[in-house]
């Protein structure tokens, strides 16, 4: 087996893929979702791996990182990663840039694994060999019977312990929206909420008692992710046992740090598709497990299997309704739960996952990279 491959070439795609029905949560209404793809090839494999971002960063990724990285040795995914995030430093290393290296970063590694043929969790270890998921999605738009079916559905269809609903669009009628959900879970899967830091300090620890009222055991950025001394003020006086997350918005590992040198979480959010990929994942993961916080994956559930094998306190994995139903329609591969877990396929080399290129062209978004 050679092991002095060199990069050879990066290519970058991006699908526009309209939802199944009207969306919003407590900040932002949206009627689609951009997936870009990034294949990387060296040594007669191609390595895939993808985030959810902005159309635009398909031309970062086939330019300067690109130039960045092509030459470089396809075994020290890495040393590209560094690479990558000094090429963006007059850029701004956080948002589009910080996505664009993670799909790349998670290609590399995709790559690697491909080029050893070795399933990516058997390249970079495992703490356990399946990760529990939580049902994700109970958009604002949605009408009591549209949130109550599909909360059930997820405990009843895929076995979920815990269902996620989105709060904070109208704040008066998130309590009626929460007792809604209960009666359609009953006492079968803990209820979370996400208010995607919509509501005020004072919203949301008086919304945190009559949720807890109901039962919810998760309260997720009750106020902005930015706010870490409301986010404390929030985790310290609201009834137990409910828990405060965040983090999704997490693009660099200074971020979580800060977050946690804040005591501002009980459980830590990252996304492989934010925060530098699966180096930037681990990283994260490492942070967490030093301040004995535990780590929950944020959507895009196919791309976080492997790695999230691979996180000492990872304790689940958002089963997000848009990217679940995305990265089946698109990607041969992708996880199917059974009692609430999903598993990587040991029979499959790297991520698993294989681009239905035919079924997403009616997708491209056209004139772009």
């Amino acid at each position: 087996m050679r092991l002095d491959v060199a990069i050879e070439s990066v290519k970058a795609w991006p699908f526009r893929i309209p939802t199944d029905r009207p969306e919003a949560d407590g900040t932002i209404a949206w009627d689609s979702t951009t997936l870009v793809l990034v294949e990387v090839s060296a040594g007669g494999e191609v390595g895939i791996g993808y985030t959810y971002s902005g159309a635009s960063i398909a031309g970062l990724i086939c330019g300067e990182l690109a130039k960045t990285i092509v030459g470089h040795d396809a075994f020290a995914p890495e040393g590209a990663w560094l690479a990558m995030q000094r090429a963006v430093r007059n850029l701004g290393r956080e948002g589009l840039a910080a996505t664009a290296i993670s799909a790349v970063d998670t290609a590399l590694y995709d790559l690697k694994a491909r080029l050893l043929d070795l399933p990516l969790v058997r390249l970079l270890g495992s703490y356990r060999s399946s990760v529990q998921i939580y049902g994700s999605g109970g958009f604002t738009t949605y009408s009591d019977r549209e949130l109550a079916q599909q909360l059930g559905g997820w405990i009843t269809d895929q076995g979920c312990a815990f269902v996620k609903m989105k709060v904070g669009s109208q704040p008066d009628r998130d309590p009626r929206r929460v007792e809604v959900a209960r009666e359609a879970i009953g006492d079968r899967a803990t209820l979370f909420v996400d208010a995607n830091g919509a509501y005020t300090r004072k919203q949301a620890l008086g919304l945190a008692d009559q949720f807890a009222a109901q039962g919810v055991g998760w309260f997720e950025e009750p106020v902005s992710s930015d706010d870490l001394v409301g986010l404390k003020a929030v985790r310290r006086r609201a009834p137990q046992p409910m828990e405060v997350a965040a983090g999704e918005y997490a693009y660099t590992a200074d971020y979580v740090r800060a977050m946690l040198q804040a005591d501002a979480v009980d459980v830590q959010q990252a996304d492989v598709t934010r925060c530098g990929g699966i180096t930037g994942f681990l990283g994260i993961a490492a942070l967490c497990d030093a301040f004995h916080i535990d780590l929950s994956g944020h959507c895009a559930p196919a791309l976080h299997l492997h790695v999230a094998c691979a996180a000492p306190r990872l304790r689940h994995l958002e089963w997000f309704h848009d990217h679940a139903r995305i990265e089946h329609m698109l990607f041969d591969g992708a996880p199917q739960p059974r009692d609430g877990r999903i598993a990587p396929d040991l029979s499959r080399p790297g991520n698993g996952l294989s681009f239905k290129h035919q079924d997403a062209a009616r997708y491209a978004v056209a004139g772009v990279a």
